[in-house]
């Protein structure tokens, strides 16, 4: 049964960025990629370290990861859609910080669409807020994770197009750098 239904009362956040990549290579860089390298934090946002428990590659819907975040906290993190090259969804539960007293979960979703010679990377998380939260959420959290969300999705987004270039310029057979 998904997190969030058409019942629910949410509060979303889309944010966006442009790609020099096409559609199907900002899609093919972004949905692996190593969060540490590109979700450091932002104010009071710790970063993600990295993630345990994956179980199985993200190149569909089912696996589910923990994302461990640089203040010890964790989350749980199910793929819930992919349709390649054009979104995937996702949805986050099981907060261990500050979030668990505000939040049941989170559905988040990422769109690469068609832009000129590139692509409009968008990124938008809703938040289902816990009971009486709605307002903290709509009115606190929510402006302040805009700004996380706005620096990860340009982080990505420049990550994807230096592993691009790393790829185009790298000898067949040779290793991809794992650093953005």
């Amino acid at each position: 049964m998904p997190l969030i239904t058409a019942h629910d009362r949410t509060v979303p956040v889309t944010v966006q960025t442009r790609s020099t990549l096409s559609p199907a290579d900002a899609f093919r860089f972004v949905v692996p990629i190593d969060l540490s390298l590109v979700f450091t934090g932002w104010g009071p946002f710790p970063g993600i370290s990295g993630v345990a428990d994956q179980t199985a590659a993200w190149d569909h819907a089912g696996p589910s990861r923990s994302p461990r975040f640089t203040d010890g906290t964790t989350a749980r993190e199910t793929l819930t859609e992919y349709d390649e090259p054009s979104s995937f969804a996702y949805e986050v539960t099981g907060f261990t910080n500050v979030l668990r007293h505000l939040v049941a979960g989170v559905r988040g979703e990422w769109t690469f669409a068609p832009d000129g010679t590139g692509t409009l990377v968008r990124w938008t998380y809703e938040f289902l807020p816990l009971p009486h939260r709605d307002l903290l959420v709509r009115r606190v959290l929510g402006p302040l994770w805009r700004n996380y969300m706005t620096a990860g999705v340009v982080a990505s987004a420049r990550a994807a197009e230096r592993i691009d270039r790393e790829e185009r310029a790298r000898p067949a057979g040779a290793a991809l750098s794992p650093r953005p």
